[in-house]
């Protein structure tokens, strides 16, 4: 069976925001521009699209910007009609651009309400013809010479559009179109890409505010707590440090929240939350630091249920939550991961494979990673020696997805109720 990947790739600004995210996807036919053929593009595109579709799409893409890629015959067949205007934006390449038709199309997508991006523009007349039609001019900073690029960019912001650089793999291109002035970038680099850090509060505040609640009960709901608990890194990480202090004089290792909790008991655990409420008084999460909370929640969902179909994995399912889970606490705390992993009692397996990529647990945690950067044939490969059919790697991928938005949408709605109901006086 051939294998059929859909990954979404961030697009952050200058600053590390993400302001979108574009929808590859890599078909039979190597979509979008893969092909020579204008048949097999169409296919690939009108495949994507009946994948999203299928998958509740209109959950997953709910609340952010998506870039997604259409052909001549999908924008003629009314193909982004199917998507919320407000969070759509057509992109095009130069196969629709050339088309008799492409100007009256695409203003009639602008009339509309929607938003169109150009890959690799050109300096070219019936690139420039369109100008007027177009939001996003995106910019392929490998293979455009540097002038090129300089001149493209001041005529795009003469005029209100915004520059997105694309296929910013290094940090030398990074750096690059920061020179440049580009709006916004997207490329491996870029994802992992974060100026700020945060130090041991990195934690997301209305989930911490939900856990205050939580423990102020007259009878805690210890499942509860554990659930708050265990969507948030650096709370996670601070409540094992906690459980695996002298201080509660421990025979054996805690190595998960629930027994974290039984360990150090629910008055202790309100004494830790009172602590940290009270050295943070002051203080917000810095920027970014959300972005890494829920991006290492989405890698604990995968590598966790990768493991359902894995096969000779030296570790559990819970094990593999926790590397996922972990291994975004370098950009969360400000220390070297390895210093950090010292502090908790992981099994040697998830820190080898979290330091050092080794092992088949280093395996599992690189193929999780390679489906976020939408490396095709390493997800191939790893996928092959692990015995996993990737033909279910997608709608893994999805479903992880789906449950984590599900998760910080009740986060912050839990988080607004609250403050509501204790405070009422303070709300408008």
């Amino acid at each position: 069976m051939s294998s059929k990947y859909i990954v979404r790739q961030p697009i952050k600004n200058r600053e590390n925001r993400i302001v979108g995210y574009e929808i590859q996807y890599y078909g039979e036919n190597n979509a979008f521009g893969g092909e020579d053929s204008a048949a097999a593009n169409d296919f690939a595109a009108a495949d994507t699209i009946y994948n999203f579709l299928t998958m509740n799409t209109d959950k997953l893409l709910r609340g952010a910007l998506h870039f997604m890629t259409f052909t001549t015959t999908l924008l003629m067949k009314k193909s982004p009609r199917l998507f919320d205007k407000n969070e759509l934006v057509i992109q095009i390449d130069d196969s629709v651009i050339i088309h008799p038709l492409a100007m009256h199309m695409i203003q009639q997508y602008t009339r509309e309400g929607y938003k169109i991006a150009v890959n690799e523009f050109q300096f070219a007349p019936r690139y420039l013809a369109m100008l007027d039609s177009i939001d996003y001019i995106k910019l392929n900073f490998c293979t455009t010479p540097e002038l090129t690029l300089k001149n493209i960019i001041e005529i795009a912001h003469s005029m209100n559009k915004k520059c997105i650089a694309v296929g910013i793999d290094s940090e030398e291109l990074y750096q690059r179109a920061v020179k440049l002035k580009v709006d916004a970038m997207e490329g491996t680099v870029v994802a992992e890409k974060m100026t700020y850090k945060t130090h041991n509060s990195g934690y997301m505040q209305s989930n911490f505010f939900r856990l205050m609640v939580a423990v102020i009960q007259d009878e805690p709901d210890v499942e509860e707590i554990e659930q708050i608990i265990s969507v948030d890194a650096t709370l996670t990480y601070g409540l094992l440090r906690i459980a695996n202090s002298r201080y509660f004089s421990l025979h054996s290792k805690v190595t998960n929240v629930r027994q974290a909790i039984m360990t150090i008991g629910l008055n202790e655990l309100k004494q830790w939350v009172y602590l940290l409420s009270a050295s943070n008084a002051e203080n917000q999460m810095e920027d970014g630091a959300e972005e890494f909370l829920k991006l290492s929640l989405m890698r604990a969902k995968f590598c966790s249920s990768l493991m359902n179909y894995a096969k000779n994995i030296p570790i559990t399912k819970p094990d593999a939550y926790l590397m996922g889970m972990f291994s975004t606490l370098n950009y969360l705390i400000d220390a070297p991961l390895e210093e950090i992993l010292q502090q908790i009692p992981l099994c040697r397996e998830v820190k080898d494979a979290l330091l050092h990529h080794s092992g088949r647990s280093g395996m599992l945690y690189d193929l999780a990673l390679c489906y976020e950067r939408a490396d095709w044939a390493q997800i191939d490969k790893l996928s092959e020696e692990l015995g996993i059919q990737t033909n279910l790697l997608t709608s893994l991928y999805f479903s992880c997805m789906e449950d984590v938005n599900r998760i910080w949408t009740e986060i912050t709605q839990a988080s607004v109720k609250h403050r509501e109901e204790l405070a009422p006086e303070q709300v408008d």
